[in-house]
């Protein structure tokens, strides 16, 4: 591995490098030409089937098989206009990334003569193997069957790659028993159940209203270094961050990069990827260098929740997939480098009407302040009713490296509203009480509409240290980890939205029923949520120790690894909030609970066997031949008769490096032994808690000693990159 490290950095200080230029042409010139949307659809496809598309995309109606002919046949000559040879169901299974099967328009008919062919029931569904994806136990080895089915809602695209064309149709995918096998039908369910409960509320306030969409801005953080030094490094190859590595001298501590000059090639880098991006419709809007050394973001601009989520998983292949032209690699760990700032994936969420009004963002008059009133208190009572699954929902055994490391919001989930709307909500809870007259109740809402201006963009400061801020007309998830699909912590915030909505229409109709003015039953309804819910309210330091104090006092939980965290999956709370919207049977949550287990042994398994490896074949062998070479130069100088005072230095390195050397040796060894203890239980909840309190441990212990011995070996026998090459060589 030495001469990878050192290849890379001489090729780096002695080649040019080739930086393109992407500027001139007019991002709208281009924008979404690879998706099957708007314009196109209308110019290849007739009437009747744009028309039952549309219908299908607003009102969920089933689109039937003549129609479906249609839009496959128009779908697959605009795909051909464009050289499009393949198409294939894209979709989401539950290993975090995306997977795809490319079949050929090509065929033979039955005469021996050729043409391209693409029919209904291709568009409609296809059978990946059910039985090779995560399934929790669902589907046995021999039980393969499974379907993808396609998803309208979410338009075709095209993928240019390889100097090769793939329509990619977006589509969920389940078992041949009917149970959900990937993040999309989840989600699509908790946005179906979002928009009725919703709609019921909204009713309240405007009959206009038909639908109620969320939507979704995400944030998406990374780190860009050198091919070539990745490479040279095992341990970013198998798990995605360094497992060794010394803190260089040089960090973050100057906060020099933070929105700093963009590098040359990182900014090639992003035009490409962005190039990319925007002809298959993904709206990047922002780009910035982050805290850490060679960490960066991009943004979009707010989509529905379920295309911005697809968009999120399709970006971060073209990122990885356009970095390799660049010969860079993209990391999106959590945390890739100790001591420097991990990477997050920002969910900004709020909730879109179709007559144009953002429900978490206040309006002009008192009926739409209330509206405002009470989404906004609802998102805080259904985060204080969920908070434990809702940290569920951001839990990874990459995610755990970054909560709560004064980087990250902790893993104790809590509510930042600033103060403005804290004295609002004081204001409502202490004013509403008893019975009102017309005159008490015109004059509260006239006070709500004087206390919450229309746009409250600007009227709190942000918290950075929350994980849960609601920041002007959206409520900012700050805690969801960059590598994640966002699919996951949508659905569930979809979900327990819907569930507290629900429940706050019962009640409102039972105090109306009663004789309760409407406005009046509202009002009251919300104060008793702001009474329940406030435990969960913090404005000040996510990161303070007196704050993990005073959430204990308050009875908030603080789950700080993932096996304890995801036990909230198994509550009977959370069995019955998704069974009763049906959104995961009983069968298909424990599998959820069973996949994520499974998939937290395996990578922590994965990286105690790459730190066993390095430290025998790269650390080890370093800090020996170091040693050696210190041995021999201790005899030499003995031999020539000079007093032990003249080589007590290179004795007391010696010394040292054997005390490193033994402490690597020993602790990796105690760690494989624990690591065979835990692979022979049976329970995949017990084997994870024991991979996390009985291995994980090792980890800090080894690399403590191993780090050691990088800042005493010297340079030339240090095989791995260092921190200082990887985050500033580029």
């Amino acid at each position: 591995m030495g001469h990878l490290r050192f290849n890379a950095i001489q090729a780096l200080t002695n080649s040019e490098k080739d930086i393109q230029s992407y500027g001139g042409q007019k991002i709208t010139a281009f924008f979404a030409s690879n998706v099957f949307a708007g314009k196109v659809q209308r110019e290849y496809l007739s009437d009747e089937a744009y028309k039952s598309l549309m219908n299908s995309i607003k009102s969920g109606s089933k689109i039937d098989r003549k129609m479906a002919d249609q839009i496959s046949s128009g779908m697959k000559a605009w795909a051909m206009d464009r050289g499009v040879t393949h198409f294939t169901h894209w979709f989401q299974p539950l290993t975090g990334a995306t997977a795809e099967k490319h079949d050929s328009f090509f065929t033979i008919k039955s005469d021996g003569s050729a043409l391209e062919l693409f029919e209904g029931d291709a568009l409609s569904q296809q059978e990946p193997d059910a039985s090779s994806f995560p399934n929790g136990g669902i589907r046995a080895t021999f039980e393969a069957r499974g379907y993808t089915a396609w998803d309208p809602t979410s338009p075709a695209f095209i993928i240019e790659m390889a100097h090769g064309k793939t329509l990619c149709i977006p589509t969920i995918f389940i078992s041949y028993s009917g149970e959900s096998l990937d993040t999309k039908t989840p989600l699509l369910k908790a946005i179906d159940v979002l928009n009725k409960a919703a709609l019921d509320v909204c009713h309240y306030f405007d009959k206009n209203i038909t639908r109620v969409t969320p939507t979704l801005g995400w944030e998406q953080e990374y780190f860009v270094i050198e091919e070539s030094l990745a490479n040279a490094r095992p341990d970013i190859l198998a798990t995605g961050r360094t497992l060794y590595g010394h803190t260089p001298a040089k960090g973050q501590q100057l906060e020099d990069h933070y929105f700093g000059a963009i590098p040359e090639r990182v900014f090639a880098y992003m035009q490409d990827f962005e190039q990319e991006a925007y002809k298959l419709g993904i709206p990047l809007r922002t780009r910035h260098n982050e805290v850490a050394p060679s960490q960066f973001e991009c943004a979009p601009i707010f989509e529905e929740v379920n295309i911005a989520v697809d968009h999120n998983s399709l970006l971060m292949d073209v990122m990885q997939r356009v970095a390799k032209r660049h010969k860079l690699k993209v990391l999106m760990h959590e945390k890739p480098f100790a001591g420097v700032n991990g990477s997050g994936k920002h969910n900004n969420w709020s909730l879109a009407t179709d007559t144009g009004i953002n429900l978490l963002a206040p309006g002009k008059t008192p009926r739409t302040n209330l509206m405002f009133l009470t989404f906004f208190v609802n998102v805080i009572k259904s985060v204080h009713d969920y908070a434990d699954l809702l940290r569920a929902s951001i839990t990874s055994s990459s995610n755990d490296h970054r909560l709560g490391a004064n980087e990250a919001p902790p893993a104790i989930i809590s509510i930042f509203i600033g103060k403005y709307l804290t004295d609002v909500l004081n204001e409502v809870e202490e004013r509403v009480t008893g019975k009102f007259t017309e005159q008490d109740e015109v004059i509260l809402k006239m006070d709500i509409h004087k206390n919450i201006p229309e746009l409250l963009m600007d009227n709190t400061d942000r918290n950075r240290t929350s994980p849960f801020a609601f920041t002007g007309n959206k409520f900012e998830f700050r805690a969801v980890g960059s590598s994640a699909n966002c699919a996951w912590p949508m659905t569930i915030l979809n979900t327990i939205m819907a569930d507290t909505l629900m429940n706050f229409k019962k009640e409102v109709d039972a105090l109306i029923e009663k004789g309760e003015k409407k406005e009046i039953a509202i009002l009251h309804i919300i104060r008793k949520y702001i009474t329940n819910s406030k435990k969960i309210l913090f404005e000040g330091d996510n990161y303070s120790e007196a704050w993990a104090q005073e959430a204990e006092k308050r009875g908030l939980n603080n789950f700080k690894d993932t096996p304890r965290a995801l036990d909230a999956l198994a509550t009977e709370l959370t069995k019955k909030l998704f069974e009763d919207h049906k959104i995961f049977t009983h069968i298909e949550l424990e599998a959820r609970h069973e996949i994520q287990l499974e998939e937290y042994v395996k990578k922590v398994q994965i990286e105690a066997r790459m730190m066993g490896y390095l430290a025998s074949n790269a650390i080890l062998p370093a800090a020996l031949k170091y040693q050696n070479i210190l041995i021999e130069n201790a005899k030499g100088l003995k031999e020539l008769g000079l007093s032990p005072e003249s080589y007590r230095s290179q004795v007391e390195i010696i010394e040292v490096i054997s005390k490193h050397i033994n402490a690597i040796s020993d602790q990796v060894e105690a760690m494989i032994n624990e690591r065979k203890i835990a692979n022979e239980i049976p329970s995949m909840h017990e084997r994870a808690v024991a991979y996390c309190d009985k291995v994980r441990p090792y980890f800090d212990t080894i690399r403590y000693h191993a780090d050691k011995l990088e800042l005493i070996v010297e340079d030339k026998l240090w095989t791995l990159p260092k921190y200082r090459e990887m985050l500033f060589l580029r």
